[in-house]
């Protein structure tokens, strides 16, 4: 899927030994010749260093591939996991946020009702999803659909992916605070399992706005954290550039959230990242999601409130 030319950094010499074997096969083609055992070793060699590159990523590489521009953003997941995906719009009080989707859908034979956050692939779209940075109507959509999935005993699905909740003055005029504490609120009491899904950048109140559930997965090279890099570089160093320093210290990454009980699953992806194959990332989460709601179908509405609230309730530490 990985097909725009956009690489990371810490990729350059993958990139430069795919461009040797794409000149070999090149000349090979234009020559009549049998390169076919050349192509090979480097096939192996691209293969060993793509290996090696990701069993050893910093976490503030992680937070690059999180990012990437080319991975697979909820409507993607939606497209390939799910089926008889009806798209429902606006919060009933102020208008339509686009940075935020939703509505039933079809998870094999079981409806379910999914939520979203969606960014853009270029300019125009980004504009137009608002860099995937919710306003206070995408929350107030969002805990309008959670409620409709209650009155029909709909299981909820959330794919969070998102830098924040948007920042700007008229966010905060129409209530953005409010809005992502009455989420927090309502979904730690819904009557139906939630399953939350992290599937790129999740980070500030803008991603815990629509994460409270039953069961969180986190893909591999996601990350999720109360703040970016960047910005906590900034409040604790007065300086962006140790953005590095700040991703280590946050203890963002699936790895680290696992250990500390905040997720519970980690979802493999692709060698490579999500954004070198959509089809196989969305089968990988596909099934953690259908085992997920397996073990969620067996208990009671108030057995899953009341696992929910003491599961929030545990990640709390204390030291005097």
């Amino acid at each position: 899927m990985n097909n725009s030319g956009f690489y990371l950094d810490f990729e350059r010499d993958l990139v430069e030994l795919q461009k040797k074997i794409d000149e070999l096969k090149s000349q090979a083609e234009a020559d009549g010749l049998n390169l076919d055992e050349g192509v090979r070793k480097l096939e192996a060699q691209a293969a060993k260093k793509r290996r090696e590159i990701y069993a050893n990523l910093s976490p503030w590489q992680r937070v690059q591939i999180s990012r990437h521009p080319n991975r697979p953003y909820a409507l993607d997941y939606v497209e390939r996991m799910l089926s008889d995906f009806t798209e429902l719009h606006g919060d009933r009080l102020f208008a339509d946020d686009p940075s935020v989707i939703g509505g039933p859908a079809r998870l094999n034979d079981e409806s379910v009702m999914v939520i979203g956050i969606q960014s853009g692939r270029n300019l125009e779209e980004r504009q137009k999803r608002n860099f995937g940075m919710p306003h206070p109507e995408g929350y107030r959509k969002a805990r309008r659909l959670m409620q409709m999935a209650a009155k029909f005993k709909l299981p909820v699905l959330t794919l969070v992916d998102t830098s924040g909740a948007y920042p700007g003055i008229e966010a905060e005029e129409r209530g953005q605070a409010e809005a992502i504490a009455r989420n927090l609120y309502e979904m730690s009491h819904l009557p139906v399992p939630i399953v939350v899904a992290i599937v790129g950048q999740a980070f500030s109140g803008g991603a815990i706005g629509i994460t409270v559930g039953d069961r969180i997965l986190m893909l591999e090279h996601a990350c999720y954290s109360v703040i970016v890099p960047e910005s906590c570089s900034t409040i604790l160093f007065k300086v962006r550039e140790r953005r590095e320093e700040a991703a280590e210290a946050l203890k963002l990454t699936a790895k680290d959230l696992q250990q500390q009980g905040i997720i519970d699953r980690i979802v493999s992806e692709p060698m490579g990242g999500a954004h070198h194959d959509w089809d196989a990332a969305a089968a990988m989460l596909k099934r953690h999601v259908q085992d997920a709601l397996a073990e969620l179908r067996r208990l009671t509405p108030e057995a899953l409130v009341a696992q929910r609230l003491d599961k929030f309730a545990a990640m709390a530490r204390f030291g005097e």
